[in-house]
């Protein structure tokens, strides 16, 4: 088959197009582990908040037949579980890697058996189906030759996950809970004698990561309008190395999110043109290109001084 009839124009901006919107769920969880790391915590735990969006986005969505009530299920969902390991780690002092390792084998093996309580075992029945976004396209903007469909024919949610890039960005540069957050990822005990409370901005910092990452494990079940077991298939792991690759930056987030959209989609697309190779080997096309990124970028990448670092305040009788 010969690769110039298959990479046409019109299948390029397909390719394009299909990876801006398999970005977002990435860049969601990313920009909420880059919140979290800012503060000083280390959230391992991403890939099983994302699965508890996804169940949450796709259940109250087909219940209420709303995508917004559906995604923020999802987001309230994440934002919980964020919760739960900040109470274990901030409060509790628990060993961050470890709960995060524990928290993504309870979020594989709960959601699958909530899943299953609700709808039944299923084999060759008919999968329960959900109510997504409809595409919302932009006018005048839409029209714009090749950047019109690549960007600008999405559902809400692809949009709101893009204006998030710069909102974190201002949050965390242009606001005093922003500098809040970077002093407390600084130097916990400064920031603590300076009168910062270093337990509840972390506590707000993990939540509000969670809340990110929960919207976009939803954003899965409701961009495709089915629910399957492990559905996020490493995307929180993979949002996590962004983080370190991005170096903490919300910008550079979104390139790599991008980046690792557009690997995903074209394997796809590979796999879609029947190239004759094992269809396994073009599913690890986006894994292995993030490796390489992150290999070649993490020897410069200075991380928060005190990340993954539990605080003890100093108690004084």
């Amino acid at each position: 088959m010969n690769t110039q009839d298959i990479f046409t124009q019109a299948v390029i901006i397909a390719i394009l197009a299909a990876g801006v919107r398999m970005a977002v769920p990435i860049l969601l969880a990313t920009l909420g582990e880059l919140i979290t790391e800012r503060s000083g915590m280390l959230n391992l735990g991403l890939e099983g908040i994302m699965m508890f969006g996804t169940l949450a986005g796709f259940v109250v969505s087909q219940i209420t037949e709303s995508p917004w009530i559906g995604a923020l299920a999802g987001f309230i969902a994440g934002g919980l579980a964020g919760l739960i390991i900040a109470i274990l780690c901030v409060t509790m002092f628990a060993n961050q890697a470890i709960v995060g390792v524990v928290f993504n084998i309870l979020g594989g093996g709960l959601t699958g058996f909530i899943f299953r309580a609700i709808y039944g075992v299923r084999t060759s029945e008919v999968p329960p189906r959900s109510i997504g976004f409809e595409p919302l396209e932009i006018p005048i903007l839409k029209d714009i030759p090749y950047l019109g469909e690549i960007f600008f024919q999405h559902s809400p949610l692809v949009y709101i996950a893009i204006l998030l890039v710069p909102v974190t960005a201002f949050i965390l540069w242009r606001t005093r809970f922003g500098l809040d957050i970077r002093a407390v990822g600084g130097f916990a005990k400064a920031a603590d004698t300076m009168g910062i409370d270093v337990y509840k901005v972390r506590y707000a910092a993990m939540v509000l990561g969670g809340a990110l990452a929960g919207l976009g494990g939803a954003f899965l079940s409701l961009q495709l309008g089915v629910y399957r077991d492990m559905m996020t298939q490493g995307r929180g792991f993979i949002a996590i190395a962004i983080v370190t690759f991005a170096r903490w930056n919300p910008w550079i987030a979104l390139a790599g999110a991008l980046l690792f959209g557009v690997a995903d989609s074209l394997q796809l697309h590979l796999q879609a043109f029947g190239f004759k190779i094992p269809y396994q080997f073009l599913l690890m096309i986006p894994y292995v290109l993030t490796v390489i990124v992150l290999v070649f970028s993490s020897s410069r990448v200075i991380p928060p001084s005190v990340l993954a670092v539990p605080y003890i305040r100093d108690r004084k009788k």
